[in-house]
């Protein structure tokens, strides 16, 4: 049967056309569904209260983009098949197939130093094979071993089709404008310059807007203090479940939570079969609700941290947090430790997961010469943006802000 292309209503882009049976087929995927159920933000909604979006809307916008992309290289000249266009668009769709629940927020929760490109990279596979070995060029596109290097830069480098969807779409949801871009006119000005995608030199101005836009989100949204509170809460709420599991009790979970609150999986184990099914499939039956649903069981668990950390995260009774550009004294630290210990019924052996402390790291722009955005300038040449910039904030934006935090129950 002839294919009619299908149309999404995104409210970010308006209409998007898929045109491509393969794209659409992955879409209808059981692994491709799964990201409708994973929030693209962890917890920041309890911030911004309509950061409620999902993996599933990024990736389609972002695979839009991918479209767009390709379409202007291609009208500029680039050589590439039909083939190459279908891997690079498989490429960005899949591309954060391996995202677990909340996200970035979980992300060591459930795996032994497995990032989730591997799992993204292992999820491509099981759908490349219910698809007959249509999704290959997706998958060498993805690993960077595609002839066509660009394409992968257009999946993953510091002006890719990942970021430029990720801030217009989460500034959108968030109601934060200055993570607003131009993501069109960027499109309009891509080029290529042997196996790199380059920006024509009017487009100078969008890329230094995008910078800055990308430094406020991270400031605004991403690494927000209150954001981060509640998902350090959360990932000591799954730590001491996991610590209550190993000891030999048994908390209520869903199968595929209670699996991985029972065991530390790495990358030796991923294949491994654990009562008929690996820790892949019941990481593919693994979202966010599973989260919440145990989450409001636990409130009321025996454990005291446990219950005292979940009723604190349902009712948004957040600890408190101090942010310094210095680090955190000892002195201050053990301090509050002391006043935890006495205003609360806090075990003194559990009184880390009372009070916490970390680093929070925002650097925009990276100047390496080998990530650099690239500027192609009128007479042909080609230099990174930092050496060309008629503002100093390039150069400020490619350096490394370090902030300190600790925070705690009140």
């Amino acid at each position: 049967m002839t294919y009619k292309p299908k149309v999404i209503n995104d409210p970010v882009y308006g209409i998007i056309s898929i045109d491509n049976k393969l794209i659409f087929d992955i879409i209808e995927h059981p692994l491709m569904q799964r990201l409708r159920r994973i929030k693209q933000l962890g917890l920041s909604c309890l911030v911004y209260p309509g950061a409620m979006h999902t993996r599933f809307q990024h990736v389609v916008g972002a695979t839009y983009l991918m479209q767009n992309a390709i379409d202007e290289l291609k009208g500029k000249g680039l050589r590439l098949n039909s083939d190459d266009r279908d891997a690079a668009m498989v490429a960005i769709l899949l591309h954060d197939l391996g995202h677990g629940p909340f996200s970035h927020t979980l992300e060591n929760s459930f795996f032994c130093n497995i990032s989730h490109e591997q799992i993204s990279e292992e999820f491509m596979k099981i759908i490349n094979r219910d698809h007959g070995g249509e999704l290959e060029g997706g998958i060498q596109v993805f690993n960077n071993t595609h002839e066509l290097k660009i394409l992968h830069k257009l999946v993953s480098s510091q002006l890719d089709m990942d970021r430029l969807d990720y801030l217009s779409r989460d500034s959108f949801y968030t109601g934060v404008n200055e993570g607003v871009i131009s993501s069109d006119r960027i499109i309009k000005m891509l080029n290529y310059h042997g196996d790199e995608p380059v920006i024509e030199y009017k487009g100078i101005y969008s890329i230094e807007k995008f910078l800055i836009a990308r430094r406020l989100m991270y400031w605004q949204v991403y690494l927000h203090k209150t954001v981060v509170v509640a998902e350090e809460m959360l990932k000591l709420i799954i730590k001491r479940a996991k610590e209550i599991t190993m000891a030999g009790r048994k908390l209520f979970a869903p199968p595929q939570l209670d699996f991985f609150l029972g065991h530390n999986i790495s990358e030796d184990g991923l294949h491994q079969v654990f009562d008929g099914k690996t820790p892949l499939e019941h990481f593919a039956n693994l979202d966010d609700s599973d989260i919440v649903s145990a989450i409001k069981v636990w409130q009321y668990d025996s454990d005291y941290v446990l219950s005292n950390l979940c009723k604190r995260l349902c009712n948004r009774q957040l600890f408190k947090i101090e942010i310094s550009n210095d680090e955190i004294p000892e002195g201050r630290i053990q301090e509050i430790k002391d006043l935890i210990l006495s205003k609360h019924l806090v075990p003194e052996e559990h009184i880390d997961s009372f009070v916490i402390s970390g680093t929070l790291y925002n650097k925009a722009y990276s100047r390496n010469r080998d990530e650099k955005i690239n500027i192609l300038m009128k007479d042909g040449q080609v230099k990174g943006i930092g050496s060309i910039s008629d503002i100093s904030i390039v150069s400020a934006l490619s350096k490394t802000v370090k902030k300190n935090f600790v925070c705690y129950a009140v």
